[in-house]
């Protein structure tokens, strides 16, 4: 083995991280304190959203989306299949079905025409929610999206782990995503290899005040206080969840969401070597197609490998770059594969999702990396492959 093994993410925690949590550690809330409220205004001033609603992590978020909009049985949600299993599960949770999106093979994203198709399975259930996924931190096409979706009577709900920081440009309009220009609410995490790290955590932003609302009581038992009530009381018209973030978390989330600017740096100038260090490697090895519309800051490094062409299988290949100290994941199986969804919904054909699966492999990518890293993961695939 060439060195240690460069995981395929991992988070930057400082000194200064270190300090805010022990602070917090030190102060009169855990949970439940002023933190929370700090986090989600940093938070809210960051991507540009009136509304924010910070959670105990990113499937969290979804749920609470979900129970927010008032999905239930019977209805529907449209979600890409090229997704981590959180995205179509939320639907689930409430009740809801999920219509499985295909997506394009090369930046596995939902496309307009990927969703257009999907629209033609949903039958006679009442459609409530798509939810496009900013893959690797990519920025779907939320306005044409978002039309398709408002003419079947849904809403968007972006699921936006991977996209933190990303900015977007649809008619010379300068966005955010997290912004929720186009959509409902958008969901993030910030687990330990996201951009921003809390250890779990995540949040919801929106712009509608009602939403926030709904959001903020089902985040807490579904527990509300009405006017003029004893101070002690509380009522609870509907079981929520205990879903909160504490202070905890939220200090180290205050902490990092300040090294945003330049996580957000160290990543683009990292996506931008290895673009000119895979350059040599095409057509076998392809760094996954970005739209024209996103700036991304790409969580991850995924690139399209034709395993065929050089004989050898992902499993091989993923073996062999461990052996040079590569460490590497795989983004994502599809979710229509799953045996639930499998046993629920029978053999989906999903042609794009399949081809983005069959190729894709993420690189190591994030901000601690050395320059001299990306040659070496590039020197490491170049040999592998034996190209």
């Amino acid at each position: 083995m060439a060195g240690p093994v460069l995981p395929y993410g991992r988070q930057t925690i400082e000194d200064d991280d270190v300090a805010a949590v022990v602070e917090a550690l030190r102060a009169d809330f855990l949970t439940t304190g002023p933190m929370v409220a700090a986090f989600e205004a940093a938070f809210a001033e960051t991507v540009g959203a009136r509304h924010t609603v910070a959670c105990a992590n990113g499937t969290a978020a979804l749920h609470l989306a979900m129970l927010a909009l008032d999905i239930g049985p019977g209805e529907a949600v449209i979600a890409p299949s090229i997704t981590f299993l959180a995205t179509a599960n939320c639907a689930r949770y409430v009740g809801a079905e999920v219509v499985f999106a295909d997506v394009d093979p090369q930046s596995g994203l939902m496309t307009p025409d990927t969703l257009a198709e999907a629209l033609t399975r949903v039958g006679e259930r009442r459609l409530r929610a798509v939810l496009p996924v900013h893959l690797r931190g990519d920025a779907a096409n939320l306005p044409e999206l978002a039309a398709l979706a408002g003419e079947a009577g849904a809403v968007l709900v972006e699921d936006a782990p991977h996209a933190l920081g990303t900015t977007m440009s649809f008619g010379n309009v300068a966005e955010r995503v997290g912004d929720v220009r186009h959509a409902a609410m958008a969901t993030f995490s910030f687990h330990p290899v996201k951009t921003i790290a809390t250890g779990e955590g995540g949040m919801v932003t929106t712009n509608d005040p009602a939403l926030a609302e709904r959001l903020r009581t089902m985040r807490s038992h579904g527990m509300v206080r009405p006017e003029g009530a004893d101070p002690w009381w509380y009522e609870m018209p509907e079981p929520g969840f205990n879903y909160r973030l504490p202070d905890i978390l939220c200090a180290l989330g205050l902490s990092q969401l300040k090294k945003l600017p330049r996580f957000a740096a160290r990543r683009r100038a990292l996506a931008k070597a290895y673009d000119a260090a895979l350059a040599p490697l095409a057509p076998v090895v392809q760094v996954a197609a970005r739209p024209a519309w996103s700036d991304p800051v790409l969580h991850l490094m995924c690139v399209l490998i034709d395993f065929e062409a050089v004989g050898l299988t992902r499993r091989e290949v993923v073996e062999r770059l461990r052996e040079h100290g590569v460490g590497t994941q795989v983004h994502y199986i599809p979710v229509h594969r799953q045996p639930y969804y499998r046993a629920r919904y029978g053999a989906l054909d999903l042609p794009g999702a399949e081809a983005w699966y069959a190729r894709c492999l993420s690189l190591p990518l994030y901000p601690g990396m050395a320059d001299a890293d990306v040659g070496r993961v590039a020197e490491a695939l170049r040999a592998v492959l034996g190209l």
